[in-house]
């Protein structure tokens, strides 16, 4: 396994089925505590059975325009977007306007799309597993063009641009810091040649392997495998008590994962949360 040199950093993700202003708080308090990133999910609904899906549920791009603006220190993103959502040079230009306005706190993060429920939904084609991917390297393309290039000409399979200008260009350079959510052999080796930041929501164990099978993915693309940031969505929140996080924040880091993000937690526990932001943080972050 490929040696991390990066500080470790903790974040909070949370689904946006709050009301707004009750949401704002949320995100006022997770940077008052002193966590590093904080985050929203890029879907429309909150469940697959008719009855069970009718939750609030705010579109991620919009909040985090406004939610930038309720805050001012702390970064912040989509775990992750759905490439199949919007077109790949308006989800570019999305992410670029938000990093202005958050004077570049942004980090973008974007996965492949699989929620079949929501795509038929809204009335989204929902492809195969081999064209989600096909599409999301097409997407990846025109996204690192429109932001290093004055001009982009495309020409895939899925995706079309013909001599596109693209300004402002991100106010982080060279780009806006990729996040990739992947777990396939083909995904990976997609995040091993654009990702900053690589993100998997798996066990400890199993994320150790995915991430040793991502340091083999940057040696078949020439990328030295410890430029990637290992980051990880535990899919189970750690606030039963301030020893099961410092727990399961230990296990992660010694399976080589920098970027600790947990679940907002239940009503019950939010004081958990807020031990571990001032007990256990500092101390976790210098190991």
């Amino acid at each position: 396994m490929a040696e991390r040199k990066q500080p470790v950093r903790f974040g909070i993700a949370m689904s946006q089925t709050c009301p707004w202003d009750e949401l704002v708080e949320r995100w006022q308090e997770v940077e008052a505590l002193g966590f590093d990133t904080v985050w929203l999910v890029d879907h429309f609904i909150s469940g697959n059975e008719p009855g069970k899906d009718e939750d609030i549920y705010f579109e991620a791009w919009a909040a985090l325009a406004g939610l930038a603006m309720a805050t001012s220190r702390i970064r912040f993103g989509c775990m992750v977007s759905g490439n199949t959502y919007r077109n790949p040079a308006l989800l570019a230009k999305q992410a670029v306007t938000v990093d202005h306005i958050s004077k570049g706190r942004l980090e973008f993060g974007i996965g492949a799309g699989w929620w079949e429920r929501e795509h038929a939904a809204y009335g989204y084609h929902f492809p195969s597993k081999g064209e989600l991917v096909d599409r999301f390297r097409e997407a990846l393309e025109i996204i690192e063009s429109l932001q290093h290039n004055q001009r982009t000409d495309y020409h895939g399979k899925y995706y079309f641009m013909d001599d596109a200008p693209f300004e402002p260009k991100p106010l982080q350079q060279p780009h806006i810091p990729l996040v990739i959510g992947a777990f396939g052999p083909r995904m990976l080796r997609l995040a091993a040649k654009y990702a900053d930041i690589w993100n998997t929501r798996r066990p400890p164990a199993a994320a150790q392997e995915l991430s040793e099978l991502l340091d083999a993915k940057c040696a078949e693309v020439g990328r030295d495998p410890a430029a990637i940031m290992r980051s990880v969505w535990p899919s189970t929140a750690p606030w039963d008590s301030l020893d099961s996080a410092r727990e399961m924040t230990e296990q992660y880091h010694a399976a080589g994962f920098t970027d600790l993000i947990f679940t907002w937690p239940a009503r019950d526990q939010v004081e958990t949360m807020r031990a571990f932001a001032r007990e256990a943080m500092p101390d976790l972050r210098g190991r």
